[in-house]
């Protein structure tokens, strides 16, 4: 492709003066780090990349790659939506990204050991102890049990953005369940399918020893034990993240399990196979704590296990995560931990946290209230897009029904600026525009510290405008190539 018909692509791409762009500096005037990419787009067709994104597609639906849409009245099951054009991140950025994630899931464990033993935090006053003790995802039951190397959290994406001044924020963490990773991974396969040579030539960092990174910080969870039996625990074949679970499952090498294939005897979890009953070490759960012991939690639930938690709390089985780290993703702690940085490891945070306003404050509440216009809305509790409200793009009718929910519950909500997320450059109806789009690196914890695989899943918000990524709302994602330095 000429120069001219690469100008001829770009005609609709906008480079937002409020917002990041990530890969142009000027009217099309590539960052170095880019430069590579976009000459090489300069030798394709709008055909040629339609070509390699239907290829894209194929492989995509081949591999099952898909998600769930709950409430689509077109159907649950899609396709994960994949952008050709790679996101491309410098050595010196993600020196930077990873110290920061790391210090950050480093302090969010000492919290959690911290509010479920000595709790010197709320002595101290470095956090209101009602502040945590109200958040639905906080457990009593959790009091005073001692987990494997005081490891509450051993995976968590952590959701980044760029900042208009080009700094990366910490924009929410997600200690719960955390999703995405299987995406990240199969992007990446696709992405060396489609530029080959040009993934080869640019120095990017690998990202498949993800699977054993995983299982070896699971693994260092029972040293006692040689060979531990490592199980992945699903909610079933219609959770939105299915595929992600036998994905994971099959990278590890280990048994994908439901709730009906354990049982719990003498204090001790085992899994029924067709050879009788096997000891369980490790579980790696991908369901919800409320989920995970009917006898504990939700007495409706046929999803979990009879017995879990009593053999969790005994120390006969290790859980990661560990039940109860989900107060620490709470969105209204979330405007503590730069605090909790600084009151655990003594140390300013490296990575910079978004002004979060909180609503049970009444001066806060009043100020958000009258400009609910101009802000962000967040349910604490929520993920994947739901209980959101951008006010910029919102309806008078819509912030009424926040104005109501807020005054109702403000505990249940925070407020933010409306940050335009960085754009990056993706290949739309034969053009190539910018989109809106945030990063998702993983940080793996066990006892020989914090490992981080070089990449991350980069979310798009593809329908123009929208700063909303989540796959559950019209987003998609793109690869992420880390370089060498």
């Amino acid at each position: 492709m000429t120069l001219r018909a690469l100008d001829s692509m770009l005609q609709k791409y906008e480079s937002l003066y409020s917002c990041y762009d990530e890969t142009f500096l000027g009217r099309h005037e590539p960052r170095p780090h880019y430069a590579n990419l976009v000459e090489r787009l300069r030798e394709l067709s709008a055909e040629d990349l339609n070509s390699h994104q239907h290829a894209a597609d194929v492989a995509f639906l081949n591999q099952g790659i898909t998600f769930t849409v709950y409430g689509d009245g077109e159907g649950t099951e899609r396709t994960f939506p994949f952008d050709l054009l790679p996101r491309i991140v410098t050595g010196q950025e993600w020196n930077h990204i990873e110290s920061g994630l790391k210090q950050r899931l480093h302090a969010l464990n000492l919290f959690l050991h911290d509010i479920y033993h000595e709790g010197r935090v709320f002595r101290d006053k470095v956090i209101p102890y009602q502040m945590v003790a109200s958040s639905k995802h906080y457990r009593r039951e959790m009091r005073d049990v001692d987990v494997p190397h005081n490891i509450y959290v051993v995976i968590c994406g952590t959701d980044l953005i760029r900042m208009p001044s080009g700094s990366f924020a910490v924009l929410e963490d997600n200690l719960r369940v955390p999703s995405g990773v299987s995406y990240m991974l199969a992007n990446r396969q696709v992405a060396k399918n489609v530029f080959p040579r040009l993934f080869h030539n640019y120095g990017v960092r690998p990202v498949d020893r993800y699977g054993q990174v995983l299982l070896s910080k699971l693994q260092s969870l029972v040293p006692h034990i040689e060979n531990p039996t490592i199980v992945l625990m699903t909610p079933g074949v219609y959770n939105s993240a299915y595929y992600e679970h036998t994905f994971l499952a099959r990278q590890m090498g280990i048994q994908l399990v439901e709730g009906r294939d354990l049982l719990v005897h003498d204090g001790y979890v085992y899994m029924r196979t067709t050879s009788g009953l096997k000891k369980v070490d490790v579980i790696y759960r991908r369901v919800d704590d409320d989920f995970l012991d009917s006898l504990i939690f939700r007495p409706d639930t046929q999803l979990g296990v009879n017995g879990l938690f009593n053999a969790y709390r005994q120390g006969n089985v290790a859980l990661a995560n560990a039940i109860g780290t989900g107060v620490a993703d709470d969105k209204a702690i979330y405007a503590y931990v730069p605090s909790l940085i600084k009151y655990y490891l003594g140390e300013d945070p490296i990575l910079e946290s978004v002004e979060t306003y909180l609503l049970e404050d009444d001066v806060q509440r009043q100020h958000v209230l009258q400009n609910i216009d101009k802000l962000v809305i967040k349910a604490v509790g929520e993920s994947g897009g739901y209980g959101l409200l951008i006010g910029p793009a919102s309806t008078r009718e819509q912030q009424q029904e926040f104005i109501r929910a807020v005054e109702a519950n403000p505990r249940g909500y925070i407020a933010q600026p409306t940050i335009s997320l960085s754009i990056a450059p993706c290949f739309v109806d034969n053009q190539i525009e910018s989109r809106h789009i945030d990063l998702r690196p993983f940080v793996l914890y066990g006892s020989d510290g914090a490992t981080i695989v070089p990449g991350g899943l980069t979310r798009v918000a593809l329908r123009k405008g929208s700063l909303v990524v989540n796959s559950s709302q019209g987003g998609g994602s793109k690869d992420t190539w880390v370089l060498y330095e």
